[in-house]
């Protein structure tokens, strides 16, 4: 039963393991990044024929970041990582707290780097110089007397040996988060036209109508374009939420890479679509009385109050979008001959007739694109990542150095013998310019002679 139990630990401990299954699921990302997902199934048999298609719909290759054979090739990587560090982790842990001053002075013998000096005096003051010296190279020491003398010892970064344990976790930490804006998070998108309101989004892909708890209104798009006219430059929309009957964010405007955000949810400013339909302003200057119309094109359209009549009869268009440049006006209020005019999109005309004067504002209707997204475990996937960055830098940056200042009297000879060792464990070109500047140290004292 235990070699079954090992064998299985060994399993899981293994590194093997590890890369196979780190190549699997970066050759599976890819295939989602490359087929896109969240899709109808007609999409695919359109796309890839048929047999393809339901090769797919089989691997939930359309979903596949949630697909149940996706999930556990992370789960089964977990597992790995979980496993190799509760397998590792004691004997480094024990490295990082080990009480170095126990150290076998018979080994500090056969260490690399090493380098043996003679001084006179008694081990006590010599000690104090040694210690002197280290904390002048940066190096805090502590040291314990031995029969044979005194050992002291000093290191510097020993939890660097833990940066590697930091990134398992925080790759843990990152799947979590994953998994969390999977299952509680959604990606959705509305076309809302101006004067519009919507309390409901829908699934990208699937189309599938997911409730916001609360309505999101366009009051305005405005849409502005390069000199040629025809190529959009910015878009901006104007959104109102309301939540229980209330305002609770009032005409904040959005562009794209500035979207609102509300209760979790972000709204991306992310296309719009030219609508048939204008927004009418008419104004009777004389009396200063103002109505407010979105009316059809092509259709004639009453102010009764005003007794006015009025149409927009033709439009011209400055892009294959629809998007209108001019558009043609019949307008009459009962007095004498219509009124028929061109103007400008978005601008206004002064209409001047016998008995009155009137403001005509018209502007194309737009319904503006959102984008919408909900994803819960976006700052657990962003501390993810800065405990990784944090565990990366201190893996490959960072050493644990330790040195050594083994001081022991010599037989028949008024003078101590002080050996000054070191070790580290990784990075060993730079460790060897760092012991040099400390022998060094200890050669410009004149209590030490090189031996």
């Amino acid at each position: 039963m235990k070699k079954t139990e090992n064998m299985v630990w060994r399993f899981f401990a293994s590194v093997r393991l590890a890369l196979f299954t780190l190549l699997i699921l970066a050759t599976t990302s890819v295939i989602g990044t490359l087929i896109p997902q969240k899709n109808p199934p007609g999409f695919y048999i359109d796309s890839f024929g048929q047999r393809t298609a339901q090769f797919f719909q089989l691997l939930d290759v359309p979903d596949m970041y949630n697909s149940w054979w996706f999930l556990s090739l992370l789960f089964l990587f977990s597992i790995n990582l979980i496993v190799c560090t509760i397998d590792r982790l004691p004997n480094v842990w024990q490295m990082v707290v080990l009480n170095n001053l126990d150290t076998d002075p018979e080994r500090l013998k056969k260490m690399p780097h090493r380098q043996l000096f003679h001084a006179s005096g008694n081990t006590d003051a010599l000690t104090e110089t040694a210690i002197a010296l280290l904390a002048k190279n940066g190096w805090k020491a502590a040291h314990e007397n031995k029969p044979d003398g005194s050992l002291i010892f000093s290191q510097k970064t020993p939890w660097s040996r833990l940066g590697v344990y930091a990134v398992h976790l925080s790759i843990l930490v990152i799947f979590a988060g994953a998994i969390i804006g999977s299952l509680l998070g959604f990606k959705a998108g509305i076309m809302l036209p101006e004067g519009g309101a919507s309390g409901t989004v829908y699934e990208s892909g699937t189309g599938s109508p997911i409730p916001l708890g609360f309505t999101v209104q366009c009051d305005d798009f405005n849409v502005e374009y390069y000199a040629d006219g025809a190529t959009p430059k910015e878009y901006r929309s104007v959104l109102t939420v309301q939540e229980n009957g209330k305002t609770t964010i009032d005409k904040r405007p959005i562009i794209v890479n500035d979207p609102l955000h509300y209760k979790g949810i972000t709204f991306y400013q992310s296309s719009y679509e030219p609508m048939q339909g204008f927004n009418v302003i008419i104004t009777n200057t004389n009396t200063k009385a103002s109505q407010s119309f979105q009316i059809p094109f092509g259709q004639k359209n009453s102010w009764a109050e005003g007794g006015i009549e009025f149409g927009i009869i033709n439009q011209e268009v400055r892009s294959r979008m629809g998007d209108v440049n001019r558009l043609k006006v019949w307008f009459s209020d009962g007095q004498g001959e219509p009124s028929i005019f061109w103007m400008d999109n978005s601008a206004s005309q002064t209409i001047t007739n016998p008995t009155a004067t009137y403001e005509f504002a018209a502007s194309q209707v737009y319904a503006t694109g959102l984008q919408v997204a909900k994803d819960p475990g976006v700052w657990t996937v962003y501390a993810g990542c800065t405990l990784m960055l944090i565990g990366l830098y201190v893996a490959f940056f960072l050493s644990h150095r330790r040195i050594w200042v083994y001081i022991t009297r010599e037989e028949n000879e008024d003078r101590c013998r002080i050996l000054v060792c070191g070790a580290t464990s990784k990075n060993k070109i730079a460790f060897e310019k760092e012991f040099a500047a400390l022998v060094q140290g200890f050669t410009n004292d004149s209590s030490f002679h090189n031996a």
